[in-house]
């Protein structure tokens, strides 16, 4: 399937129904007075999140929405029916912006969450409504109010707690497939990754967490170069980071620090967030040289607050288990934290 995670949709709530002019007619009863009764409420428009999808995909098939409208009322001071509610069902993780503002209207970020986004227009009133002693045979009725509409932008933002970040063809695909049961497009060339790739990694002790592959970043990406703008909002929900770095890179300090530049760019807390180095492709270089990096990139760690740099081999395996160990440390510190 797909996968979208950026929709453009309108919404209208539905119209109320038309107050109704009417007179009470009964036998035995020469003065019955007005009867007419008011419209129906029109159908409100509500967003409820739902596990059961991961794409914005229907969205772009269907962009205009409609709730019902209220029902017309009647006499015998009978109101019109509601127009029935419509639900429109996003993905967890869905947040709902207005179009044509920007503003931010609320994020879904738990299942069944529920949000009503245009409420039903009012239902007018009817010639019962307008009785008074000075006003006994009112001819008056007033008509139902029209639903407001709204232009949506739908963004979906991937609730993963840990964010797999690098360079293009640095082995993020290769690493979140070994870690966990995702299957990602893997190949030999930048930019495999077209798409974010989420998984479950299992961590021990009866423990898990979510990781989330994204695709590779390159220097001006905040600005809107290459793929790494478009997909950086999935990573503005994790916990923690993984700098993922090609240990055959010949500047990965450079590699680091153009990463940490793009997100203290992008901004939303990104750059604040905990994280962890990792070196991959271990299988490819001598001793000399793993030793050499790690050298240059453990000064640029301590630098920043983190620890030393892990070795792994994503292909082989090596250093998988010390990594799984340090993403538990991780996420275990950061949910204390943030409890």
């Amino acid at each position: 399937m797909k996968f979208v995670d950026v929709a453009k949709i309108s919404v209208t709530a539905g119209r109320g129904g038309d107050g109704c002019v009417a007179f009470r007619r009964e036998k035995g009863v020469p003065r019955g007075g007005p009867s007419g009764g008011n419209g129906g409420r029109g159908g409100s428009v509500w967003l409820v999140s739902t596990d059961e999808t991961s794409t914005l995909l229907d969205f772009r098939y269907r962009q205009k929405y409609a709730a019902d409208k209220g029902q017309q009322g009647s006499g015998s001071r009978r109101s019109g029916a509601d127009g029935a509610d419509l639900e429109i069902l996003v993905p967890c993780g869905t947040s709902i912006y207005d179009a044509d503002t920007g503003d931010l209207i609320f994020d879904l970020t738990e299942p069944r969450q529920r949000y009503s986004v245009a409420k039903g227009g009012k239902g007018g009133r009817g010639n019962y409504e307008f009785r008074s002693p000075q006003r006994q045979a009112p001819l008056i009725s007033t008509p139902g109010r029209p639903g407001p509409s709204l232009n949506l932008r739908l963004e979906l933002k991937l609730l993963a707690d840990i964010g797999l970040i690098g360079m293009p063809n640095a082995g993020k695909s290769t690493l979140l497939s070994r870690l966990t049961a995702a299957k990602p497009k893997i190949a030999d060339y930048p930019f495999t990754t077209l798409v974010p790739n989420l998984g479950i990694v299992d961590l021990g002790d009866y423990t898990s967490c979510s990781i989330a592959d994204i695709p590779g970043l390159i220097e001006g990406a905040s600005d809107g170069r290459g793929l790494g703008h478009e997909f950086l909002r999935h990573v503005e929900r994790t916990r923690a980071l993984v700098y993922l770095v090609d240990v055959t890179d010949p500047a990965p300090v450079s590699v680091l620090t153009i990463l940490r530049q793009e997100l203290s760019k992008y901004g939303r807390r990104l750059a604040d967030l905990p994280f962890v180095v990792v070196l991959n492709k271990l299988d490819l270089v001598d001793e000399e040289m793993v030793g050499q990096t790690r050298r240059e990139v453990s000064g640029w760690a301590t630098n920043h607050s983190t620890g030393e740099p892990l070795l792994i081999s994503a292909v082989s395996g090596q250093g998988l288990d010390q990594l799984r160990y340090k993403l538990r440390d991780l996420y275990q510190s950061t949910a204390e934290s943030s409890s």
